[in-house]
């Protein structure tokens, strides 16, 4: 075993795409997934601080045990409720992550008689979950809904898709088609209704960033009952830590029942839903986060292409092409100041590493147009 860990290692080591874990960097934040801030704010933590009084009778540090043990503490009820509230579903079952959720519903719900189909892109917690299902599946091109339907001829049983709202390296563009400007999803969405298929989505990097309360995509367009399952993760702009499932009472049973990565693992600690309700109560007091967000969004997008951005998410990137390269210019970024991180192969397909560039609603326009002056020196 060990000759064979060092030779894969050493095969990472030669292809520049070796991961280290290496501390977070003091410099201008152009890396992660903190869309609004609220990772490192202190009001945030003064609000949770305050909740911590008026829950303090059942607040203790730990869970105990799995959910359907001892686990199930009464925050869960509270939290639960605020969240499909929020994102208008009938009902909402946390997860310990948003891996864990995609696992469990992926890996529960499909059966070997059935079919799952998923953009090429998505996230690898998805793919792993299609796996442990035992379904037949395959991908189709990114954002790409003739490719979908040309697939649809391998199908079999009931039919899944698996697709995001935002995608966690390419972010959300809109397109023209029969003289409307859509996301993709919104056709995606309709079409599979009408075919009586069930449609996934991951809202990830749309929780806290789309809608007028950060509600994500598929509220916000009005698709909730179009869709059969959603998936929040409260780890990115909300900040805290864990994940829901969003969709019918039916569902949140049936994965109370049969999704492995939820039954057999210990419950949230009490503080962690107690952080994760501050957090949405946060959100509803500050929606101009939101709107800051979005407004350096718009500047971003106006400086740095020469050609029309339809991309409305906080991820951008600078695809570079090899892995080597992407690292050099990673470290450019980091000397000037700006950090900008390198997403290598395998992470992303062969000759599409690139700088993935994420915006907040705390970059500055000086922090911004800095980034422009130095991307615009990079060559293409």
């Amino acid at each position: 075993m060990k000759e064979f860990m060092e030779k894969q290692l050493a095969q990472r080591t030669l292809s520049q795409s070796l991961r280290q874990l290496k501390p977070s960097l003091n410099l201008a934040d152009f890396s992660s997934n903190d869309y609004l801030g609220f990772a490192r704010s202190g009001e945030l933590y003064k609000l949770i601080k305050d909740n911590e009084t008026i829950y303090a009778k059942i607040l203790f540090p730990g869970a105990g045990a799995s959910r359907l043990i001892s686990g199930n503490h009464a925050l869960y009820d509270v939290v639960e409720k605020k969240i499909a509230g929020v994102h208008k579903a009938e009902r909402a079952l946390i997860f310990n992550s948003g891996y864990d959720a995609n696992l469990g519903l992926f890996a529960s719900l499909a059966s070997r008689h059935d079919t799952v189909f998923y953009d090429e892109y998505v996230h690898a917690s998805i793919r792993d979950g299609i796996r442990l299902s035992l379904a037949k599946s395959y991908s189709f091109k990114h954002n790409n809904l003739d490719d979908f339907k040309k697939k649809l001829s391998r199908a079999r049983g009931r039919v899944i898709v698996a697709v995001e709202s935002v995608y966690s390296m390419d972010g959300i563009e809109r397109f023209k088609q029969t003289g409307q400007q859509n996301y993709w999803i919104e056709d995606l969405v309709e079409y599979c209704f009408e075919k009586g298929f069930y449609v996934i989505v991951d809202e990830a990097h749309s929780t806290g960033v789309f809608g007028e309360r950060g509600e994500g995509i598929v509220a916000q367009k009005k698709l909730e009952t179009k869709v059969f399952a959603r998936v929040h993760t409260f780890g990115k702009a909300l900040g805290v830590h864990g994940a829901a499932v969003l969709g019918s009472g039916l569902l949140a049973d049936y994965l109370v029942n049969y999704a492995r990565s939820f039954i057999y693992t210990t419950a949230l600690p009490p503080h962690s839903l107690l952080s994760i309700l501050s957090s949405y109560e946060y959100l509803e007091k500050n929606t101009d986060t939101i709107q800051k967000l979005r407004e350096n969004i718009d500047f971003f997008k106006s400086g740095f292409y020469m050609e029309e951005n339809t991309n409305d998410s906080p991820i951008h990137y600078k695809i570079v092409g090899e892995n080597k390269k992407c690292l050099e210019l990673s470290r450019k970024c980091q000397e000037t100041g700006f950090d900008v991180r390198a997403i290598l192969s395998p992470t992303v397909p062969r000759n599409t590493e690139r700088l993935r560039i994420c915006l907040h609603s705390f970059n500055t326009r000086k922090e911004i147009s800095g980034l422009f002056s130095l991307l615009g020196n990079i060559p293409e």
